[in-house]
């Protein structure tokens, strides 16, 4: 029954042409962008290497890494929390809402009346949250959830789940998103894209000031400084983790690696495998919480456990970047919302990975996702860890996802199972698999005699949408024995490669100036960089000629008495109607046109989240090849985040549009007076 309501929703998928032109664009652009983005390191498969022994030795040595892990947060004031399934998990968040809420209702001044509403959660993208069904579980008990990622944003409006991990609205055109917005948000209809990203950044900037609680998922954990990395292009996590007077980290408990320099080689990895980006634009490290703020760390079990000790266990490197997704040729054509269970539930996690974690995790309702996948092996060639995927794919076929040791066949129909257990039989006696061929031969020509395809019956999966090739009539057996082998000369396969695997060959503009590669990395985002000798007076006249009479001013940035002289207000409190924000930069990266901010006096997290225009001021001396050069200086932060150019997001159609939560433009001095 199971199978026929999962090969039907296959078919509504294939027949979909508006779902079939949405995910064509989205998979066209993510693979084309992960390619560029690889040209830029050339040694990325030595890292693709050493990431997967790094993710495996974590997950060999999980409970040494999770100790280090929750003590050095323990250690920074972070309330942490051991959940071993979904309902432990749920339950947690719900003690935290109602400690919270009972609290602000006491801080409120003695004497006025405390607002009774409900108690409001703005969210960030979090696929463990997803996992355990969480906003359904808070929406239950009368919280307000809103999620905060455009495309999240977008689906939860539709009461739908996230179609893919990166981009959850990858199913939809610009239309349907037209539509919703009018439909839900009263503006009139229109299809342009930056008006329908500039109406979402106006509702949800009043949750994010308003808001009781942010929760955040958690990319990656370090163990050995506790910091919980968290990376996003729109800035609704920033939002989220800095502006509420609680946190909540969610995090599935296999998300660490052991210290800084692995963090950095994962997101060397990462954003490039999501997005084709070099770095994501905001990679926040939070080490302890902000003034006034509570921060509580939730890791999750939930199965992870019992998966260290399947023969699945490898399937917990995964690092969440959905490169699986964009490269196999299956979910190119279904989509997320096809990958459904036994109960026409819609999986958390779709595609090849979602394929072995969601029965390994959830259970034997989704163990038949495994079925769809043709073994290929393009999931794994696009793995930035290295996961055998179709060796996985085929464990959990044999039913190893709900045993710890022994497979039984439960991702199998019947009749596969008697077909793969009659082919090994055949198999593995060369007489006996010869002289099959010979029968397959002449049954195809039976079946068929007119055709070079074969159509077979229904119950095989083949017969109600794809055909079955003809055997040819001499098998590789005969053909090799009389040395007529078909072979492709070197060159022939060197010109089909070029033709269809290497069309779109890039390679970055390199300089062995930091400042100029610099430059060009921040201009290459829509990023602006001056070169200047007095950064102040250059700053100065920028403000005064576009207009702006007021700024936050991180302190001992500018010259105060020059921001009197020039008439520009200046305030080091965080306020959200100021347009400029102005921060140091204690460093940038040359080779992704970061600038690196810390928190400290006068909120810097807040000048360069808060407002529309960010302008960094960056010694020249302090620009470094890249971000393993700058680890060290994160040592003593109790947060900070490298920022990759203005936010942005891709969430409808696969559009570029500039400016979504966080600021719409950054400006970066650069002090060259130092240099020779």
């Amino acid at each position: 029954m199971s199978a026929q309501n999962f090969r039907t929703r296959i078919r509504e998928s294939i027949e979909n042409e508006t779902l079939q032109t949405a995910l064509d664009n989205n998979a066209e652009r993510r693979l084309k962008g992960r390619a560029l983005a690889f040209e830029s390191i050339p040694d990325w498969r030595e890292r693709r290497q050493r990431a997967h022994a790094v993710r495996a030795d974590v997950i060999d040595h999980l409970d040494e890494y999770l100790a280090q892990f929750i003590a050095k947060n323990e250690e920074h004031g972070v309330i942490v929390h051991r959940a071993k399934d979904a309902a432990d998990a749920i339950r947690e968040v719900l003690n935290i809402t109602d400690y919270a809420t009972r609290n602000l209702a006491l801080s409120n001044v003695e004497g006025t009346k405390y607002e009774i509403r409900k108690t409001l959660i703005a969210k960030s993208k979090s696929m463990v949250s997803e996992e355990i069904e969480l906003n359904h579980a808070l929406e239950a008990e009368g919280i307000e959830v809103v999620e905060t990622d455009l495309g999240e944003y977008i689906v939860q409006l539709r009461h739908e789940r996230p179609s893919h991990i990166i981009t959850p609205a990858a199913h939809l055109r610009k239309e349907q998103v037209a539509e919703l917005f009018h439909e839900k948000l009263g503006i009139p209809y229109t299809t342009d894209i930056p008006t329908l990203t500039a109406t979402a950044r106006k509702v949800l900037r009043e949750v994010f000031l308003t808001a009781d609680i942010g929760l955040s998922g958690v990319n990656f954990g370090v163990a050995e400084t506790g910091a919980l990395c968290i990376i996003t292009n729109e800035g609704n996590a920033r939002m989220v983790t800095t502006l509420p007077p609680v946190h909540i980290a969610l995090m599935g408990m296999e998300r660490i690696v052991p210290n800084p320099d692995d963090l950095a080689l994962m997101l060397s990895l990462l954003p490039r495998s999501a997005t084709g980006q070099k770095l994501t634009v905001y990679t926040q490290l939070l080490h302890k919480s902000f003034p006034n703020q509570q921060r509580h760390l939730i890791i999750l079990d939930n199965g992870r456990s019992r998966v260290r000790n399947s023969p699945l266990k490898e399937s917990l490197l995964c690092i969440r970047c959905g490169a699986c997704l964009n490269a196999c040729p299956v979910f190119r054509e279904l989509g997320g919302h096809a990958y459904i269970g036994s109960n026409l539930s819609i999986a958390p996690y779709p595609g090849p990975i979602g394929s072995v974690i969601s029965p390994s995790l959830l259970g034997e309702n989704f163990v038949q996702l495994a079925q769809a996948s043709s073994l290929c092996g393009a999931c794994k060639d696009a793995c930035p860890v290295d996961i055998d995927l179709p060796k996985l794919l085929t464990r959990v076929r044999a039913g190893y996802s709900t045993q710890p040791t022994s497979g039984d066949g439960k991702g199998l129909s019947p009749s596969t199972r008697f077909g793969l257990q009659l082919f090994a039989r055949l198999a593995t006696h060369p007489r006996l698999y010869a002289v099959s061929q010979k029968f397959a031969a002449l049954g195809s020509f039976l079946f068929s005699p007119s055709s070079q395809w074969i159509r077979l019956p229904a119950f095989t999966g083949w017969g109600y949408s794809k055909d079955f090739p003809r055997f040819v009539g001499k098998t590789f057996r005969d053909g090799y024995k009389s040395k007529q082998v078909n072979k492709y000369t070197s060159r022939q396969v060197k010109a089909y490669t070029s033709k269809h695997v290497l069309a779109d060959t890039y390679t970055s503009k390199q300089t062995d100036d930091p400042v100029s590669q610099f430059t060009l990395e921040l201009d290459a985002l829509s990023g602006h960089v001056y070169q200047t000798k007095n950064p102040a007076r250059d700053m100065i006249e920028f403000l005064k000629s576009h207009g702006f009479n007021k700024i936050l001013l991180e302190p001992n940035t500018l010259d105060e008495n020059l921001l009197r002289e020039a008439n520009i207000e200046f305030t080091y409190r965080p306020d959200p109607q100021i347009t400029v924000g102005v921060t140091n930069a204690l460093c940038g990266l040359a080779d992704t046109g970061s600038v690196l901010i810390v928190d400290g006096a006068g909120s810097p997290l807040h000048a360069s989240l808060l407002p529309e225009i960010h302008i960094a001021v960056l010694k020249s001396s302090d620009i470094l090849p890249s971000l393993s050069d700058a680890m060290p200086l994160l040592k003593n932060t109790s947060a900070a985040v490298f920022i990759t150019g203005p936010s942005r997001t891709a969430d409808i159609e696969m559009t570029l549009t500039i400016g979504v939560h966080g600021p719409k433009e950054i400006h970066v001095f650069v002090d060259v007076s130092n240099s020779e």
